[in-house]
């Protein structure tokens, strides 16, 4: 009994050095920041896919352009990306549309149209990458520092063997399990981490097809509207 209380989770991590101890505080501080990006990353990739389909349901089920132009432009804080992407590049098009009607002229202002929902893409594709890389570097770096905190706490293990006549595994046990914990911790942080980045990274690249695909038919659109 005595043997297992020792070796508890809460015994080892109390009775650590103090590097390991350094060590298991920052990967916690990692693992809770991870969890923070990752719920708050969910719900906004979710938002972005509900916004964009009903605002992809709006536009092509008929409504005229003016109208949904006069939407956007009224709630331009409350518009999905893909309706902000709709209005940046409407809004280039009525402003540009008035100065010449010869051929140059109107593929200039298509250009312009299309430049400015490029432009307004790219700030909608920054804000939903944003803190994806601090996922990508939670996962691959922590198994590495918790692996430091494994060599360390095996390290100091070993050398208080020396001040021993006769080692034997109840005497380094100890702290070889705290040492292990280290790295337990590690892929407990680093894990999820990485899971999440990959399930958001494909969700946003499906996202970004998709604007992608709306800036092509719009600019089409526009092109006939000329």
């Amino acid at each position: 009994m005595n043997a297992a209380a020792d070796l508890s989770i809460l015994s080892l991590l109390t009775q650590a050095t103090l590097v390991v101890q350094l060590v298991m505080a920052l990967l916690v501080a990692i693992s809770l920041a991870s969890w923070t990006a990752i719920f708050g990353k969910a719900l906004a990739i979710r938002r972005a896919r509900r916004e964009t389909a009903e605002f992809e349901k709006t536009f092509w089920g008929g409504a005229e352009l003016s109208q949904l132009y006069q939407q956007a432009s009224r709630g331009r804080r409350e518009a999905g990306a893909l309706e902000r992407i709709f209005e940046a590049g409407m809004t280039e098009f009525l402003k540009l549309r008035g100065r010449g009607q010869d051929s140059e002229s109107r593929q200039a202002t298509l250009d312009g149209a299309r430049r400015a929902m490029r432009a307004t893409y790219q700030r909608e594709m920054d804000a939903l990458e944003s803190r994806l890389s601090f996922l990508a570097s939670a996962g691959s770096v922590s198994p590495y520092i918790g692996l430091f905190g494994t060599v360390w706490g095996i390290m100091h293990a070993f050398t208080g063997l020396a001040s021993i006549e006769q080692a034997t595994l109840a005497s380094v046990a100890p702290g070889i399990a705290e040492a292990l914990v280290a790295t337990a911790i590690g892929l407990f942080a680093s894990i999820p981490a990485v899971v999440a980045y990959n399930r958001f990274a494909h969700d946003i690249d499906r996202l970004a097809n998709r604007f992608e695909t709306f800036i092509e038919e719009f600019s089409n659109i526009l092109q006939r509207q000329r």
